[in-house]
């Protein structure tokens, strides 16, 4: 019997996952995307592995790569989304806080995902139904809490406007009630579904994002409650909060509207 959906999607990332580790610590040929973003051979070679395992396990599947972009079957329902090194300068600058994403999608439906941290080797994977963590061949089921009271902040916005993230993380009204922490890795959404983080915040876009599907698919498996940052259903332009509870959310949108409000208005709170 082959392998399952979720079976596919960990191997796939534990491919590229595999080639993160190696390389993590040592010199790295960088390919500039911005003045501020590049990426590195590692993030190329990651996705090569994991486009590898997918081409042989669902060669009829489409997939999407960060760096090689579409792939697979042109008119096909299925679609893998890949992101092969999430903190790609955290892993230049030798930081250990990266996260290699892989999810299936059929619509906006996640049938399956994975995202792994190479560094700590933990696997964070969901069947789209109910979510896990395995370390050391251990698997445990993934809890939300907002018992740790840390809040991540994506940070990474517009460089020509006001954004949230900027904004909030400096908010003395947040710092009152959670600790704001700034990762810049998608391991983060990953840790609200398990538990370490009580929420995460982003502005964007997330309808089929690569960097995002595999922890936005782990989060819903885990029942962590999701919306844009006015508090609708998610896959609009307007954003991300994913908290642990409802209670926490409910806090979290009070915090951002004010800095919503000027973003929109362009005008900086700090």
């Amino acid at each position: 019997m082959g392998l399952s959906d979720v079976e596919v999607a960990v191997a796939a990332a534990r491919a590229g996952a595999d080639v993160v580790a190696r390389s993590y610590g040592g010199r790295h040929t960088r390919f500039a995307k911005s003045a501020t973003d590049f990426a590195t051979q590692t993030d190329i070679d990651a996705e090569q592995a994991i486009v590898q395992v997918l081409r042989e396990q669902r060669p009829d599947d489409a997939r999407t790569g960060e760096e090689s972009g579409s792939s697979g079957g042109e008119h096909a329902v299925r679609r893998w989304l890949v992101d092969p090194l999430c903190g790609t300068l955290n892993f230049a600058a030798t930081t250990p806080l990266v996260a290699v994403n892989v999810a299936l999608m059929s619509g906006d439906t996640a049938l399956a995902a994975a995202s792994v941290d190479p560094i700590a080797r933990e696997i964070f994977f969901t069947d789209g139904i109910r979510a896990f963590i395995r370390r050391d061949g251990d698997d445990q089921a993934l809890g939300p809490t907002s018992e740790s009271g840390l809040v991540d902040i994506n940070c990474d916005g517009p460089l020509d406007r006001a954004f949230v993230g900027g904004q909030l993380v400096g908010d003395p009204e947040l710092r009152k009630a959670f600790g704001p922490r700034v990762i810049s890795s998608t391991l983060a959404v990953a840790w609200v579904a398990a538990g370490r983080r009580a929420a995460y915040v982003s502005d964007g876009q997330f309808r089929n994002n690569v960097h995002f599907a595999a922890g936005l698919a782990l989060c819903r498996a885990s029942d962590c409650v999701i919306s844009d940052l006015d508090g609708n259903p998610l896959h609009t332009d307007r954003g991300l909060i994913v908290s642990a509870d409802q209670e926490t959310h409910d806090r979290m949108l009070e915090l951002v509207e004010p800095h919503l409000r000027a973003a929109r208005s362009g005008v900086r709170t700090g």
